[in-house]
């Protein structure tokens, strides 16, 4: 048994709203620089829908995950290192722009500027990579709400086999939001994908990233991401990916994108998982078995035994004990209400979600019956405008079998609490009819429904001895014969990494030194940069902090 901590997600879909709080935040925290215009580390998509890029989740298109062989063993579905040699210059199964969205802005000049007329003017859309007049016509969250579901969401690969279930007529459909960021897979595709070993799962607390002085823009991670949410920087050249805000995390801070989550659905913590199982979970032969196979990987901190190698291992004593209490391990392992995203595609992701039930009630409710009554509940899951099995293709690899639990111990902690919050005594047969206690049900609202910041949030520092490996090292945690750091023919990246920590220290010493209020902007160019305030005395304006007119100042 070979213990590792691996720093992990929760997402109650119950919750979300849409509002896209966390990806405007994630775009400014992290992807507001050149050649970052159109990625989005953060996304939220409306399902059915195509998602982004467009059509990410068909497989037998981009060829991203793994696929079980004939001998048991894992290969890439993409091909090994012969076909990714024969394509090294030319990645045929990579998203295009249209797949992702040509970004824009608008003539803004024009509409603020234009002389009086008797036509109102208007701003057109310029393309931010040509700088050329365009039409939009697709973009990270084009189906949002289902925005021509009969065109777009129709083509939702995850409705093959169910089409005559899902209805598109405006009275009849139904929508759930699904926020995604980088799984941070326990056996990740993308590092085994890539030629110069640049990207590497962090050994400490298992977050996949992208070593920017290795890189050398292959763009087979791209690929080999079943998830695409690795994305290539075209003004720098380099792949570029979720960083799970690990600057933030190591000080015990949670992401970005938990931190200003409007719907307070995300929940992070520490999970423990056994190194040497992982490989054999990810070979499971039937893609039903994966989510079990991924639940039995992990490993119960209050295991002496498991303590034992824990401590053996080198896992800080604070970092068990963050475990013990994470609320990640509740839902995954205690209350099983969480379930991974499409497992079927053997990274065994680490960010994962539990499944909406809101529906369930208002189809109740249309009823005329009690929509918060246990047997009400139960049966109105069968009856779900959106089927179960759409659910069971996203979470389950199409076992409906878990998703069905989870739903019934959804309905049942909301009939169960109607009772509580009624102020009549709690009903033990609610908690029997799904296998659980009524003490289980009732902590299990307390998490979900109205937990506060430090039970959402069980976030380890990093400790000061492993400052040296956290920020300076890149060290590899592979786990299948295509891992990262790969001797190949074009080698690993030369030259000795630049520490993140002199980075970013260099960068701050340029801002507050410089002799202009423009600093240059990241990845070069002839561009001029951002107006950097932390030099100007408030006298008179910087020059670049206001539009230029062409008017005298």
């Amino acid at each position: 048994m070979r213990v590792m901590a691996q720093m992990a997600m929760v997402m109650n879909l119950d919750k979300c709203i849409g509002c896209h709080t966390c990806s405007v935040t994630c775009k400014q925290a992290w992807t507001n620089r050149a050649g970052t215009e159109y990625v989005w580390f953060n996304n939220v998509e409306t399902r059915p829908g195509l998602g982004y890029p467009r059509g990410y989740q068909d497989q037998e298109r981009w060829k991203g995950g793994w696929v079980r062989k004939g001998n048991g063993k894992l290969a890439l579905r993409a091909g090994g290192r012969w076909q990714k040699l024969a394509n090294i210059f030319s990645n045929p199964k990579m998203p295009s722009i249209e797949d992702y969205y040509e970004p824009w802005t608008y003539d803004y000049d024009t509409l603020l500027n234009a002389p009086a007329q008797k036509n109102f003017p208007v701003a057109r859309p310029h393309s931010l990579i040509s700088g050329k007049p365009m039409n939009v016509s697709w973009s990270a969250n084009w189906d949002d709400d289902l925005g021509g579901s009969r065109e777009h969401a129709a083509k939702d690969p995850m409705l093959k086999g169910i089409e005559d279930k899902v209805k598109f007529e405006f009275e009849q459909t139904f929508m759930f939001y699904l926020p995604r960021i980088c799984e941070h897979c326990l056996n990740p595709s993308c590092a085994a994908s890539c030629p110069s070993g640049a990207i590497y799962k962090r050994s400490e607390d298992g977050i996949v990233l992208v070593d920017q002085d290795k890189c050398r823009g292959w763009r087979m991670c791209i690929s080999g991401c079943p998830y695409k949410k690795v994305y290539f920087n075209h003004k720098t050249g380099k792949a570029e990916k979720c960083t799970f805000c690990y600057p933030r995390v190591e000080v015990g801070i949670p992401t970005v994108c938990s931190e200003t989550c409007v719907g307070r659905l995300r929940y992070i913590g520490i999970m423990l998982y056994d190194a040497d199982r992982v490989l054999e979970a990810a070979s499971t032969e039937s893609e039903h078995g994966l989510y079990e196979a991924q639940r039995d990987v992990f490993l119960d901190p209050f295991d002496p035994e498991v303590q034992r190698a824990a401590e053996a291992a080198g896992i800080p004593g604070d970092w068990m004990e963050a475990a013990r209490k994470s609320p990640v391990r509740r839902l995954i392992m205690d209350y099983k209400v969480a379930l991974p995203l499409h497992p079927e595609y053997r990274t065994m992701p680490m960010v994962w979600y539990i499944p909406p039930l809101s529906p369930v009630v208002d189809v109740v409710k249309e009823t005329g019956h009690d929509a918060e009554d246990k047997d009400n509940l139960f049966n109105a899951i069968e009856t779900l405008r959106i089927p179960v099995e759409y659910l069971a293709n996203l979470f389950t690899a199409g076992d409906v079998g878990p998703v069905n639990d989870v739903l019934r111990k959804m309905a049942a902690m909301r009939s169960y609490m109607r009772d509580i919050n009624l102020g009549r005594d709690g009903n033990p047969a609610i908690a029997e009819a799904v296998g659980m206690r009524e003490e289980d049900l009732y902590e299990m609202f307390r998490l979900l429904a109205i937990a506060k910041y430090a039970d959402r949030y069980v976030i380890p520092t990093a400790h000061a001895e492993q400052a040296h490996a956290l920020e300076e090292l890149a060290t590899d945690c592979p786990v299948s014969e295509y891992g990262g750091g790969q001797q190949g023919p074009f080698g690993e990246g030369s030259g000795a990494p630049t520490p993140v920590a002199v980075e970013n220290f260099r960068a701050l010493q340029a801002r507050q030194t410089s002799d202009s209020y423009e600093t240059e902007l990241i990845g070069g160019g002839n561009k001029a940069g951002r107006v950097n305030l932390l030099n100007w005395d408030g006298v008179g304006t910087p020059d670049g902090l206001f539009p230029d007119n062409g008017e005298s100042k």
